[in-house]
């Protein structure tokens, strides 16, 4: 006969459990572990003594609103000699005593969430499981620990914007550890809709990455839902700010959670993207931000995006489809049990409400192999992120009596697939685990496999008549006034006579077109066989300034037309103009609470005044989870420098990153950071 033990009071091990289970950094005052590891409690007893054999004790653990044994969401268990990794289960790992070492042990495969586990009938402890990719076991394991410590454990990183030919590198707090942010992340998987159909089912879910991964696309966008962001693509951002604004993901997620999941104004696919990989790194599945340059949004499922110009170059629009300037979306890294062999891996899911899914605005989970090899009948959403990496181009010019003619181009999408390196801010390429080499028998034969039958456009570089290519000088600093060129040669045995009309339109990385800030149109361009003209555009800094965006991008577009045989050529290009740099100074001994000053300098590069400046700082553990701002009493004149000093004291030892952003009238939201090693 065994006797229930009797339990006055107990100790988590916070501190201890947290730091096993790399929860640290959410803190100690409560319990966060992971699942398929075992954790250990301490069990005080009010009489007796614990004795192998002769003590009994049961236990219970739930999760969700309607826990079952059915689901996965309920278990009960007494104690075991040992620990059980394939299920719930418990031993004592102290000898016999009245303090009683409890050991307690997860399946790789439990449901992540809150729990509550019950002690025989002494009480009830709460506590959180996250997913666990140091387990072999689960799902969503990943063998190198420098890639854990870069995909689940990093507070800060890089998002690559810009354009192809020209990578920036903006700097990102994710602050998936800063206070508040986990309970935010569960909150966003209790207010997805399956969640509120049926909170017994959706809880049981949880066991599985493909299925949160999902639920999390849908939810960081508010198009179905109460998810945590608005996208908006004008300069109107009444009623919120400007998605240039953001530093981090942490002032997003908390506006959202304390204004009772109203949606937080406003977002693009960066700001998506990066607020998903918060999310899904907070919960512990392995993530990281992808840009994808010229990326084809896809309307008509046909893997083709179709552009129509005039006879003047200028668009026409006749199709919803769109060529992104460049498209985030995230990777998180899982095994997918529900696929055939060979699937496992980075899998892309895309937050950025775009089309429907299953009715749903939210794109993936889709193994980047199925999207290479393209296998696009595999779950979820495969022919879209196809189409964005892989789509061919067909460029139509519509003339004036109506009749449609088709022009040769050499555009393609899936350009400089892009993440930030693992250990290094570096840029690291990986269009290679998207797509085989542009025009090569594999990525034909992907083609093929994807059901696509239409023909490859003809390759520039193998066309005999005109052809046209734009080129640029290196540096385009925003301010100044420069040239661009459109290099015209005559690859023919024939002399040529052709018209060239080279403009260039203010345009939103998403594609919209502006306002023009420069025009040429010559009419009688002429070439000898082999020959080549240079023909300069100028861009000055008056005509380009009010057309700008935000994003600092102009569209370079050359149409040639030769006169003999009516064939047309087009180039297009998209430059981005530089901000100037932000030089940032620490001032003091970086160590873990003590006050250090950030000294912060911009030259203003423009031929006028800088009003309203404004300079903030976020870092994790480096400012309290929050931005820190500092406020110009005066303009700033062409060349001077705007200075400021911001303190701030960091909370945690080791590398981190003080991200830093410059707004005023006419430089608008500049980013910069600084690269911090807290000493101890």
């Amino acid at each position: 006969m065994t006797q229930a033990l009797d339990i006055a009071r107990w100790d988590l091990e916070c501190e201890f459990n947290n730091t096993d289970h790399r929860t640290n950094l959410n803190g100690f005052d409560r319990l966060i572990v992971r699942r398929g590891q075992t954790f250990t409690i301490n069990l005080y007893l009010r009489s007796g003594v614990y004795q192998p054999g002769a003590s009994s004790l049961s236990l219970l653990v739930e999760t969700g609103p309607q826990p079952h044994d059915q689901y996965g969401t309920r278990a009960s268990f007494d104690l075991s000699e040992t620990i059980d990794t394939s299920r719930w289960s418990a031993a004592v790992s102290s000898p016999p005593g009245d303090t009683v070492a409890l050991s307690i042990c997860s399946p790789a495969d439990a449901p992540i969430g809150r729990y509550i586990l019950t002690l025989g009938g002494s009480g009830r402890i709460e506590f959180i499981l996250l997913f666990n990719p140091w387990c072999s076991e689960d799902v969503v394991h990943m063998e190198s620990e420098e890639q854990l410590n870069e995909y689940v454990l990093s507070q800060d990183g890089i998002i690559f914007r810009g354009s192809f030919k020209y990578p920036i590198p903006t700097p990102w707090n994710f602050g998936q550890f800063e206070s508040g942010i986990l309970d935010a992340c569960l909150r966003i998987l209790d207010m997805n809709p399956k969640y509120v159909r049926n909170p017994g089912k959706d809880s049981s879910g949880r066991r599985n990455p493909i299925y949160v991964s999902r639920v999390l696309s849908a939810m960081v966008n508010c198009n179905d839902d109460k998810g945590v962001l608005l996208g908006r693509w004008t300069d109107d951002y009444d009623g919120g700010v400007s998605p240039m604004s953001w530093k981090g993901s942490v002032e997003i997620l908390r506006n959202w959670d304390t204004s009772a999941c109203q949606p937080v104004r406003y977002g693009q696919c960066w700001v998506f993207a990066a607020v998903a990989c918060s999310v899904f790194r907070a919960l512990g599945i392995p993530c990281r931000v992808i840009t994808n340059y010229l990326s084809a949004h896809d309307t008509n499922s046909n893997l083709v995006i179709e552009r129509y110009v005039d006879e003047d170059g200028q668009p026409i629009q006749k199709s919803r489809d769109m060529i992104w300037n460049y498209h985030c979306w995230v990777e998180s890294w899982m095994t997918r049990p529900d696929l055939k062999p060979g699937f496992d891996g980075w899998q892309a899911s895309d937050p950025t409400p775009q089309e429907k899914s299953e009715g749903v605005y939210c794109c993936g989970p889709v193994p980047l192999k199925a999207i290479k090899e393209g296998e696009l009948t595999f779950k979820y959403d495969g022919p879209f992120v196809f189409a964005e990496v892989n789509a061919d181009i067909l460029t139509f010019m519509k003339k004036k009596d109506g009749s449609i003619e088709k022009i040769i181009g050499s555009s393609q999408v899936g350009q400089k697939i892009s993440t930030k390196s693992v250990g290094s801010d570096r840029r690291e390429d990986i269009t290679h685990l998207y797509k085989y080499p542009e025009g090569s028998e594999e990525e034909r034969e992907a083609f093929k496999k994807a059901d696509h039958q239409n023909k490859l456009l003809t390759q520039q570089g193998q066309y005999e008549g005109l052809h046209v290519t734009i080129k640029v000088t290196e540096s385009m600093l925003k301010g100044c006034d420069f040239d661009v060129i459109a290099l015209v040669t005559n690859n023919s045995s024939v002399d040529k006579e052709c018209r060239l009309v080279f403009g260039s339109r203010a345009v939103s990385y998403n594609g919209i077109l502006g306002e023009t800030c420069g025009y040429k149109n010559l009419i009688n361009v002429k070439l000898s066989p082999g020959g080549e003209r240079r023909v300069p555009l100028r861009l000055n800094y008056s005509k380009y300034k009010d057309a700008l965006t935000q994003d600092n991008l102009i569209r370079l577009a050359a149409l040639l037309v030769d006169y003999s045989t009516r064939e047309a050529v087009m180039a297009v290009r998209n430059i981005v103009l530089d901000n100037p740099e932000i030089k940032v100074r620490i001032l003091g001994e970086p160590k873990e609470n003590r006050k250090l000053a950030a000294e912060i300098t911009l030259q203003n590069p423009l031929p006028e005044a800088l009003e309203s400046c404004c300079f903030s700082i976020e870092g994790a553990n480096l400012t309290g989870g929050r931005s820190l701002t500092e406020r110009l009493d005066s303009a700033v004149g062409p060349g001077q420098d705007a200075k400021v000093k911001i303190y701030f004291t960091p909370t945690h030892s080791g590398l981190r990153k003080l991200v830093v952003d410059f707004d005023s009238n006419r430089l608008c939201h500049v980013k910069g950071y600084r690269n911090v090693i807290i000493g101890k």
